[in-house]
């Protein structure tokens, strides 16, 4: 019993003397852990926020763009642009284009579309879509190699703006006279079933006055005509 008594006490005094040397850094690197866990919360809060405020703000641009207020629009979205990153800034930047072209400053609306497409931190379908847009923008007054450059990267079966990019490329093959080149490519976009109908149909024109075949169902194609039942 005495043994365990000195043992017990031995016992005791090393804990004492462990927490002692120990116990405050222990403390610390909990205190340091609950610091950050509490600011990640914060900063998750902040984030939800502002995000819920910028939506906000961009509703706000969009409903005086449907009321016709291009002006009003434009200087929220210049606001929201400056407050925000990512997708948020992208987005407003696309609508502030699209002002821009309505009120015809085409040649802002590039700057714009441009800006966005080279934004590395802007989600890729954003920067892609820009790029799309810029080039329509000011398809007349750029080289056709310029635009094949740019676009022939997105005009590829699969790619999510396949359609728009296509046919963009198309039409710069033609002004470089190689519409052996064009007549297949608006054939297989009017073939894509994931392409507006409208661009299906407008390709499956240009695919046939270049002496390319784009439609698969004559009969269901004829069927269509007027004066068909």
């Amino acid at each position: 019993m005495f043994l365990r008594e000195v043992d017990d006490a031995l016992r005791e005094d090393e804990m004492r003397t462990a927490f002692q040397r120990w116990g405050k850094l222990a403390v610390l690197g909990v205190a340091i852990l609950l610091a950050g866990l509490g600011g990640y919360l914060f900063w998750q809060q902040h984030k939800h926020q502002s995000a819920a405020q910028q939506g906000e703000q961009f509703t706000v641009a969009l409903d005086d763009v449907e009321a016709g207020k291009l002006g009003d629009s434009a200087k929220k979205l210049t606001a929201l642009i400056a407050d925000s990153s990512d997708g948020a800034k992208a987005a407003a930047q696309m609508l502030q284009a699209g002002i821009a072209i309505e009120q015809g400053k085409p040649a802002d609306a590039v700057k714009l579309f441009d800006a966005v497409a080279a934004d590395g931190d802007a989600p890729q379908p954003y920067r892609d879509l820009a790029a799309i847009r810029a080039v329509a923008t000011n398809f007349d007054a750029m080289k056709p190699e310029d635009v094949v450059a740019r676009l022939k990267p997105l005009a590829e079966p699969g790619k999510p703006w396949f359609g728009s990019a296509g046919e963009l490329v198309g039409l710069a093959y033609l002004k470089q006279g190689k519409a052996n080149l064009a007549g297949p490519l608006f054939a297989a976009i009017s073939r894509d079933k994931d392409v507006p109908e409208t661009l299906r149909a407008r390709t499956r024109q240009m695919a046939g006055l270049l002496g390319v075949d784009a439609i698969d169902d004559v009969a269901r194609a004829a069927g269509t005509l007027p004066g068909q039942n």
